[in-house]
């Protein structure tokens, strides 16, 4: 049997089919239709058709989203995408495919595939970051998705940025409603934003990355303070969890010096006379998303994990 997973993305939608020893057999990515919901349930349709003409069987379906399913109503809530707020995914994609889907947050997701075979594979407990044009995390315990009374364990990005320096103070605004949010520090979108800011010049960020490694002060201070607000995140991770693994992934993990910085400085903020937990990058780099969600169906699986 082959398993489908889905990366339902901002910008674009990934498709992937594991065999049953979880090799590639397929892969495809396609942009995802912003702003519109029935042509985002098109496409995931159209996708997972297609997949299974070319496999010539149908597959279990599992997809990772930029949000989670209510325990209370289960529909979609606390999407970046913000069109699929509120909507009833899960059925309507069942609808359509005719047999039932797994849905989980993309974090969790990413959680999951590293946790199986990634850079966490064999640790007890990992908290895997996507560190991305958002700012989300997942957490596998012993080898399962914890998701939470709330389905919202690894929320971690909607909490504020610890131990605030006076001029961080309130921080940015987050499309959350709240100020200071994790997310509006430590995104991509966040870091262009904090170098604008702080220098008056508009750049994203693998323009700032290009110019530090050029010796440009000002991007250079840019990702400094970048490395020292992600460590102060992940130490608060590190005193409440306790993971043995921290995994990171996403666009902004691969900023030149970034997982050597925040090792540099988190000891300074974990409650420990050392700091164990390894930090590592995503061994299947942003694949490993979609992979998780095809490895939804090897778990015992709770119906609104998020």
């Amino acid at each position: 049997m082959y398993r489908i997973g889905i990366d339902l993305g901002g910008t674009k939608t990934e498709i992937i089919a594991l065999d049953a020893q979880g090799r590639e057999c397929l892969r495809r990515r396609v942009p995802t239709p912003r702003d519109d919901y029935e042509r985002t349930l098109s496409t995931i349709v159209t996708l997972v058709r297609d997949a299974e003409a070319d496999l010539g069987e149908t597959a279990t379906v599992g997809i990772g989203t930029p949000g989670a399913v209510s325990t209370r109503t289960g529909r979609m809530k606390n999407c970046n995408s913000v069109w699929l707020n509120g909507q009833p995914l899960r059925e309507d994609l069942e609808a359509r495919l005719e047999r039932p889907v797994r849905l989980a947050n993309d974090a969790n997701c990413l959680a999951l595939s590293e946790a199986t075979d990634g850079a966490g594979a064999g640790a007890g407990t990992v908290f895997a970051v996507i560190l991305g044009t958002g700012t989300g995390a997942g957490i596998v315990v012993n080898g399962r998705v914890l998701t939470g009374a709330n389905a919202i364990a690894g929320e971690w990005g909607h909490n504020p940025l610890p131990w605030p320096r006076d001029e961080e103070r309130p921080g940015p605004g987050c499309y959350c409603g709240r100020q200071g949010c994790l997310e509006a520090w430590l995104s991509g979108p966040g870091i262009a934003a904090d170098h604008l800011r702080m220098t008056g010049e508009a750049l994203d960020t693998r323009a700032i990355a290009a110019r530090a490694a050029g010796g440009d002060r000002d991007c250079l201070a840019t990702l400094a303070r970048h490395q020292d607000r992600l460590a102060r995140g992940l130490a608060h991770v590190v005193n409440i969890l306790d993971p043995d693994v921290i995994v990171l992934a996403g666009g902004v993990s691969g900023l030149p010096g970034l997982i050597p910085g925040v090792m540099a400085r988190w000891g300074d903020f974990v409650f420990s006379d050392q700091v164990d937990t390894r930090l590592e990058l995503a061994r299947h780099g942003d694949s490993s998303g979609v992979r998780g969600a095809a490895w939804l169906w090897a778990m015992d699986f709770r119906e609104g994990a998020g």
